[in-house]
């Protein structure tokens, strides 16, 4: 039964991000907001909007462990399993960006994100205001200069929605997310309790690969539709959104600790690892271009990741 919470609950999560993603973008553009902006904050919090419900609600109800692995294991997901599966169908050409802007803020958010924990294992209330309002600053920061940090294709069939179809799409896509993350986080801590397993390490591995299913089915239709190619800051953006609005949030809601050893002596330096690598595979062999080669050395790191997470 735990099994079919969880494969419902991700289910609800895909559908219910896809619904408020449309819903959200249709009132940005109704509303003339830049692209910019829409693609930041619009674009990246809505793919974001599953690991933010499901890191809130556990952390509500008691898992930090779950909220934490959560988020960690979803950057590392984003980075080694979304895009290595993504550069198997088809090489992504990085833009400029990704070394003046988007991989910097990543790193910077990501060591925060380790120094905050390692400090005193504990997201505070104040540290969560630190990381919403670095945020903030991020996206005024991209505004004022006017570059589009990331580039997202809007099909017409998000464009032309109606007002009623919009408000019933983020009404819709609303509750379906708070209904996944509820059978999700049920299904997952039940699971743990079963199989004797710590929840950090479900939520590192099974939860964080439910919620980054988003930006994968994303990534993939992309790519089989022959349309402009997967640009790296989406997901990088969307990592930025994972620690400082998805952590950042819940630890203002309440106060996020670290129970288990594990976050802070392993998972977090594989998340560190695999961004550092990043720049590594972006530049060599060929300059600013990502290819497949790329893409089977992040799958093998992912592979060793799991598998040293689960013996």
């Amino acid at each position: 039964m735990n099994f079919l919470y969880i494969l419902c609950g991700f289910i609800l999560l895909i559908l219910g991000g896809n619904w408020l993603l449309k819903s959200a973008v249709s009132i940005s553009l109704r509303l003339q907001i830049p692209k910019i902006i829409i693609g930041m904050t619009v674009v990246s919090f809505a793919t974001s909007a599953p690991e933010l419900i499901v890191s809130v609600k556990a952390a509500l109800n008691g898992s930090p462990d779950l909220a934490l692995g959560n988020v960690v294991g979803s950057n590392i997901a984003n980075l080694a399993l979304v895009l290595g599966i993504t550069l198997l169908i088809a090489k992504i050409d990085v833009q400029k960006s990704f070394h003046t802007i988007n991989w910097p803020v990543m790193m910077i958010a990501s060591l925060l994100l380790y120094f905050f924990l390692l400090n005193d294992y504990l997201i505070s209330t104040i540290e969560g205001i630190f990381l919403v309002s670095f945020l903030v600053i991020f996206l005024i920061y991209l505004l004022k200069l006017q570059k589009q940090v990331v580039e997202e294709d809007i099909s017409e069939d998000i464009v032309s929605l109606s007002k009623p179809k919009t408000v019933a799409f983020l009404f819709i896509g609303s509750i379906g997310l708070w209904g996944g993350a509820e059978l999700l986080i049920n299904g997952a801590t039940n699971l743990a309790l079963d199989f004797g397993v710590s929840e950090r390490l479900i939520g590192i591995t099974v939860v964080s690969i439910g919620t980054s299913i988003p930006e994968l089915a994303a990534s993939i239709i992309a790519v089989l539709k022959k349309e402009k190619a997967i640009s790296l800051g989406n997901l990088i953006g969307s990592n930025i959104f994972n620690i400082l609005a998805v952590v950042g949030i819940t630890s203002i809601i309440t106060p996020i600790t670290a129970n288990d050893s594990a976050l802070y002596t392993h998972d977090i330096y594989w998340m560190l690892g695999i961004s550092l690598i990043l720049p590594l595979l972006v530049f060599l062999p060929k300059k600013m271009q990502l290819e497949r080669k790329s893409g089977i050395i992040l799958l093998i790191l992912y592979g060793v990741f799991l598998y040293q997470t689960i013996s």
